[in-house]
């Protein structure tokens, strides 16, 4: 097989039932590497039997996490996936045809086809969401910051066809537990920066967001799963806000404010 001559780079914790089947769709880049936070399972041990490049490291803050994975790559360019991901045939292939020529752009976004459970979530914004996931790592870097750190470069932005299919929530548990989670480390970045919102303006996203995802974005075309994905959508603001407001008067008792 020929190889393309990009350094995948996989972060990890506790993904022994996703991690090989990753592994086996990214087997034509010419490097594997998984950085492992700490996992309790058998997630090293699956993962070194498609690579010796498997590093560990406490998961801190997002960005700098990113940082460090990427700087273990040995290539210039790295394509960046989570373990619960796969790279499509149509992506691989389109890679080869990239690294065949000359590379003008700084980075390139790529489609991300989710699902939850064996539902592919079409509509809702949910599909192509392409994101930034294969990067020159010599010239691009993540914000260090702890949630939904911004990319940071200075070029053009390329665009590609090929999916990365995302298996992000096994069913409608995982789907809360993850909005329950995003939520929690949301308040933490509000609270540390100390943005000024109020119940109003969250609520007031929280209405936009919803009729954006499942009228004008067509959620509804996916049933209940759109409902839910676009509610989602919507209460993460109130979700985030309420917590917030929580530690605000946690810290307002500990100042003898309340």
């Amino acid at each position: 097989m020929e190889k393309v001559p990009v350094s995948v780079v996989i972060i990890a914790k506790n993904e022994e039932n996703n991690i090989e089947d990753c592994l086996k769709s990214v087997l034509w880049a010419d490097e594997i590497i998984v950085l492992d936070d700490h996992s309790s399972d058998r997630t090293v041990e699956l993962a070194k039997k498609y690579t010796d490049k498997v590093f560990s490291r406490k998961m801190d803050v997002e960005g700098t996490h990113r940082n460090y994975a990427y700087s273990l790559a040995a290539n210039k360019w790295v394509l960046s996936i989570d373990a619960d991901e796969r790279v499509s045939p149509e992506l691989a292939d389109e890679l080869r045809r990239l690294f065949k020529n000359a590379i003008n752009d700084i980075v390139f976004a790529i489609p991300i086809k989710t699902f939850l459970g064996d539902k592919w979530i079409r509509y809702g914004g949910w599909y192509p969401a392409s994101k930034v996931r294969l990067l020159d790592k010599e010239t691009v870097r993540y914000e260090e910051k702890g949630v939904h750190p911004r990319i940071i470069y200075h070029g053009t932005c390329g665009h590609l066809k090929g999916d990365i299919i995302h298996y992000s929530y096994r069913n409608f548990h995982d789907f809360f537990q993850s909005l329950n989670n995003q939520t929690t480390a949301e308040a933490k970045k509000w609270f540390e920066e100390k943005r000024k919102i109020g119940a109003l303006k969250a609520f007031r996203k929280f209405t936009s967001r919803f009729l954006r995802y499942y009228i004008v974005e067509q959620g509804f075309r996916d049933g209940l799963i759109g409902f839910m994905a676009a509610w989602g959508g919507g209460f993460y603001q109130i979700m985030t806000y309420v917590k917030y407001w929580e530690m605000q008067q946690v810290q307002n008792e500990k100042e003898g404010k309340a």
